[in-house]
């Protein structure tokens, strides 16, 4: 049994963070759980691209486990705690707005993530991020023009989302933060690469690498939104 790529436990483990979306966000807490949604969907699309190709080299993962969706769902979930505190303690409400950039940035970095890994699999012989010699496809660490193409698209795809929320919570959205949420997602799956360089010599695994890239994508584009407003 799998929904949306995930197995069985992996589902339980979604159901779980969902749960702890709804309590941290509060009255964002659907809007959180929408995105997370969004990002399941879009996921399974992109995975499903160039199935036969992957599967020849090896490379198709048809499902993912609970290890994955703590690796993914994690970051998002720190931030939704921060707006929660921040809205709790009645913060100035740029605090609250910056912590919802921090949840779509890490979301968008760990999509950008997805989609440069799914996709960059197809294009020509991929290059160390660090060393920029010619690897194994397949290998972390590796990039391609394609690959990095497609991780800016799966940013961009994930900045939609802020399109919902003037019209559903009634929260106005500067024109900026779109930019942000592509920039700090990009940047995420920059640093998933290097961290696969390092993954590559027994430093960490995929899913501390994953879990780093969203941290990394959140707190940035939490720290562009406070430098620019």
């Amino acid at each position: 049994m799998t929904f949306l790529t995930l197995d069985f436990k992996g589902v339980i483990a979604g159901l779980l963070l969902a749960v702890a979306f709804l309590i941290a966000g509060g009255s964002l807490g659907i809007f959180f759980i929408a995105v997370m949604l969004y990002f399941l969907i879009v996921s399974a699309m992109v995975t499903h691209i160039g199935k036969e190709p992957k599967k020849a080299l090896h490379l198709y993962q048809k499902s993912r486990s609970m290890r994955n969706v703590a690796a993914n769902g994690i970051p998002p979930l720190i931030f939704a705690v921060l707006f929660g505190i921040a809205k709790s303690s009645g913060a100035h409400p740029m605090l609250m707005m910056a912590s919802i950039v921090g949840l779509v940035a890490s979301i968008a970095a760990v999509t950008a993530d997805k989609f440069s890994s799914e996709v960059g699999v197809l294009d020509g012989t991929p290059k160390s991020i660090v060393s920029m010699k010619e690897v194994k496809k397949g290998v972390s660490g590796g990039i391609t023009g394609l690959g990095l193409a497609s991780g800016l698209a799966g940013a961009m795809l994930i900045s939609l989302v802020l399109a919902v929320l003037p019209f559903s919570y009634g929260i106005l959205i500067p024109d900026f933060v779109a930019i942000i949420v592509i920039v700090a997602g990009f940047l995420g799956t920059i640093i998933d690469s290097y961290l696969g360089f390092f993954e590559e010599k027994g430093i960490g695994t995929k899913y501390t690498t994953n879990f780093l890239c969203g941290i990394g994508g959140g707190i940035i584009g939490l720290l562009l939104y406070l430098l620019i407003a």
